[in-house]
């Protein structure tokens, strides 16, 4: 099959926009014709560096190349074909892609943690989880075969993909927000309900109100927590947090520090959740101190990979009784919970269509990325032709 996708050839270059052919699926994996694709920060950080393993530790984690890689692991399309021994989906089925596939036999998947699927380890490896080699490339004269960013490639009008990186959606649903849910809503969703354990009268502080925080935001509001409170440097993105559900809002953590103190009496927040668009140790000082005691800090944004110090008072971690928690997908189970989650869009409960403050052609998602960049977007999506 000769289709498009947007390429990234290495480190701080543009998407390019390019021809690939994509091998037919074989066992245990489907082609998907891609309709909708959050532009998320994860992709940006492949282009940034942060979220790339140091050259170095490639060979030790089996890396042979990681370029040039087909973008996009947020994104919703058609099954248009299948392979032996698929039984989950079927031709002509509406999925959501799957950032953390779920095999359902793994230690993980079968003590309700798919999250943590093991077969989620070759994120960064050469070819398909299903079996190491490659079904998808340049077409001539570059001829060089494809990685995909987390075995998805939803920056392609089709990819073959892993049938157990697919969760199948009811065909009425809109694509674009069958999209958002496949990584940057669950995520955030996640973060404050789940991970987090927000709950009815609760205070929680939100770092950062991009795509995942501003669902942490809906996710604590849907919760009933008494007071959430959204931190962002822009106004556009504090103005988008008070119409999800935030009660009160501040330009940064030290600003919100003395107003969190006066308005809890000294008591702090229950859950502090940490989502800017990038996340750096020394920003852990003020995420734990707005927690008080027994409170959750939940850290969700992706710091740089080679970050290895983070500036947190042990004393108050233990004194306090506090307790820091990482998560990945919000420490979710992709197959329970996006159709839950899209059951709660269908009923008005949770907010999708809101999150999209623009569309875009996959010619222009080099525009789509420095409006992302440049604060404009809570969500920025590619919708192919």
């Amino acid at each position: 099959m000769r289709t498009k996708a947007a390429v990234l050839r290495g480190l701080g270059q543009d998407w390019d926009v390019v021809d690939i052919e994509v091998d037919a699926p074989k066992t245990g994996e489907i082609i998907v014709e891609w309709k909708a694709a959050g532009l998320c920060h994860s992709d940006e950080h492949m282009v940034t560096g942060d979220m790339v393993p140091p050259v170095e530790s490639w060979g030790a984690l089996g890396i042979e190349d990681l370029w040039p890689m087909i973008g996009g692991h947020e994104g919703a399309g058609v099954v248009v074909e299948v392979g032996p021994n698929v039984g989950s989906v079927a031709v002509g089925d509406h999925v959501a892609a799957s950032f953390v596939p779920s095999c359902g036999r793994c230690r993980y998947c079968s003590t309700g943690r798919q999250n943590l699927c093991d077969a989620g380890g070759g994120t960064f490896l050469t070819g398909m989880i299903t079996d190491g080699t490659s079904r998808h490339r340049i077409i001539e004269p570059d001829g060089a075969e494809l990685n995909m960013l987390a075995k998805l490639g939803t920056f392609a009008h089709h990819t073959c993909v892993a049938e157990s990186q697919v969760v199948k959606v009811e065909p009425d649903l809109p694509l674009e927000a069958v999209a958002l849910v496949s990584c940057g809503v669950a995520t955030g969703f996640g973060s404050a309900t789940e991970r987090a354990g927000v709950r009815a009268g609760d205070t929680a502080v939100i770092v950062g109100v991009g795509g995942i925080g501003i669902n942490a935001v809906q996710g604590a509001a849907i919760a009933g927590a008494k007071r959430v409170i959204a931190i962002d440097p822009l106004e556009f993105k504090r103005e988008k947090a008070m119409e999800m559900g935030a009660t009160h809002t501040y330009a940064s953590m030290e600003e919100a520090f003395p107003q969190v103190q006066e308005m809890t009496w000294g008591q702090m927040a229950d859950q502090v959740i940490m989502s800017p668009g990038v996340l750096y140790g020394e920003m852990m000082e003020l995420g734990t101190k707005l927690a008080g005691k027994g409170g959750t800090i939940v850290v969700t944004g992706i710091a740089p990979m080679t970050q290895t110090e983070s500036s947190i008072n042990l004393f108050e971690l233990a004194m306090w009784n506090k307790e820091i928690k990482g998560t990945i997908f919000g420490s979710l189970n992709p197959r329970a919970d996006i159709p839950r989650l899209l059951g709660m869009y269908r009923e008005g409960q949770l907010k999708l269509d809101e999150l999209i403050t623009k569309t875009y052609p996959l010619d222009e998602i080099n525009e789509g990325y420095r409006a992302m960049r440049d604060g404009e977007n809570i969500r920025g999506v590619i919708l192919h032709g």
